[in-house]
């Protein structure tokens, strides 16, 4: 399992935050029953910068709390069966990982959201990381379906590692 980690931002958490991001990395994965090694890039930034990715790729003009950037096309969410079928598309060809792609936090909106919603950084940080990985494996919350069954798998990872609110 390869999980990048860089932290851009000039504000520092206060928290083990790589324990934190690799533990609901593999704990997403494990939950969603990937049979994989995989691949993850993760980047911590502040609100300025996010809100120009955002910008950049999303064309709405603020700053948001995370942006993910799946690397798979699923058919299904966390269909992992056709996956190599296309080895070439997925597969990092040095590693053998599965590149699921990247996830970007902003620093700022864990601290922010943390105190908004009266529960730890720790726990704010690792429901972003739990909420992206969703993402990187085909999960979407458009339609309110999709966000019921996102929010009670975000729910069960998180519970499964004790972040519980």
């Amino acid at each position: 399992m390869t999980i990048s980690i860089e932290y851009e931002a000039e504000k520092k958490l206060d928290l083990p935050y790589e324990e934190i991001i690799r533990e609901i990395v593999e704990a997403s994965l494990d939950y969603e029953d990937c049979p994989y090694e995989a691949e993850v890039n993760v980047i911590l930034t502040d609100d300025a910068s996010i809100r120009e990715i955002n910008r950049e790729y999303r064309q709405i003009d603020a700053a948001t709390d995370v942006l993910s950037f799946p690397l798979v096309d699923y058919e299904r969410p966390a269909d992992f069966s056709h996956l190599e079928e296309q080895a070439e598309d997925y597969f990092n060809p040095e590693s053998g990982e599965l590149m699921l792609g990247d996830i970007v936090i902003s620093v700022d909106k864990v601290e922010e959201q943390a105190e908004k919603y009266g529960h730890s950084q720790r726990r704010e940080l690792a429901f972003l990381t739990a909420h992206s990985m969703l993402h990187l494996c085909g999960y979407d919350h458009m339609e309110e379906e999709e966000r019921l069954e996102m929010e009670e798998r975000q729910r069960a990872i998180l519970d499964g590692r004790g972040y519980a609110r």
